[in-house]
């Protein structure tokens, strides 16, 4: 099989790229300047340049707090591009496997979401990544939209390697108590893509196309995270701050963020047979990635 990835530079991408090589996948992840959701012509360049069993895209404008400020570009990569994108691969019959985001959710449900709940983003981050999913739905109906949450990974930037940095520094740590989710490995997330884009590709006419929810098993708050990080990390560092939770209004940032966007991931598992891994064992192994298993 021969699948085209964008995004292969990021979270998920680098997970992706390292995966491929053990499974039956022949894998292209053209660098920015080849491929780029801004440039809309080479995205039509590459499409039909080459055979493609299905495409993976892990490309995204992710600076949530920067997206207010700069939301015609968030939309140029979170839904223009995609929109292209789609409309390129459907043109050629092409399964599509999309990243999405739980920002598309209000939080106000007070349960975990669903795939049918209504969307509601409250920020500009959120919009532009659900007009990127409604653009994919309108443009190839061979589309797995899968939607996940606070993506950790030891590559770019995440809150794990945030919280890593900042207790080697400070002797206490003040983090959000008051927001709730669930934090994932982005290695999880790349091999249900793969899995996900193998089975489209297999059987490119009754895949079970459709909107997905898959994020890591469990939840938290981001002082709960944080805590883990710091408990887990502690005899590795030698270090281990005190860890003070905090309000949502005690923190403001540029952009609104939801109080509780649990995803409830379980519809994933009849269609594609996908495993999901509790976040606090992902957690460890990114860790043990970071830092190996006794340095300091």
């Amino acid at each position: 099989m021969r699948f085209l990835l964008l995004g292969g530079t990021g979270q998920i991408g680098e997970e992706v790229r390292a995966l491929a090589p053990t499974r039956n996948v022949e894998l292209v992840a053209p660098r920015r300047p080849v491929l780029d959701l801004q440039n809309l012509p080479s995205i039509t360049q590459m499409i039909w340049s080459e055979r493609w069993d299905a495409v993976i895209n892990a490309a995204a404008y992710t600076e949530v707090d920067r997206a207010e400020s700069e939301e015609e570009l968030a939309f140029a990569v979170n839904a223009q591009g995609p929109a292209h994108l789609a409309a390129e691969t459907g043109g050629r019959g092409i399964p599509l496997i999309h990243i999405s985001t739980d920002y598309v959710f209000d939080g106000r449900k007070n349960a975990p979401y669903i795939e049918e709940d209504a969307t509601g983003p409250i920020n500009a981050y959120g919009r532009s990544k659900l007009a990127g999913e409604q653009a994919i739905r309108v443009n190839n109906e061979r589309h797995v939209i899968l939607r996940t949450a606070w993506l950790f990974s030891p590559h770019g930037k995440n809150f794990v390697k945030t919280i890593l940095r900042l207790a080697r520094e400070r002797d206490k740590l003040t983090v959000v108590a008051d927001q709730r989710g669930c934090p994932t490995g982005a290695t999880s997330v790349a091999r249900a893509c793969l899995e996900i884009a193998e089975c489209c590709a297999a059987a490119p006419d009754h895949a079970p196309y459709g909107t997905y929810h898959f994020a890591g098993a469990g939840e938290a708050t981001w002082f709960e995270f944080a805590s883990s990080i710091v408990e887990t990390a502690a005899d590795r560092i030698g270090r281990r701050p005190q860890v003070v939770p905090i309000r949502t209004s005690d923190y403001p940032t540029p952009a609104a963020r939801a109080s509780d966007t649990r995803l409830d991931s379980t519809a994933i598992h009849g269609p594609f047979n996908v495993a999901l891994r509790p976040w606090r064992v992902d957690l460890a192994a990114t860790l043990d990635r970071l830092l190996g298993h006794g340095s300091r």
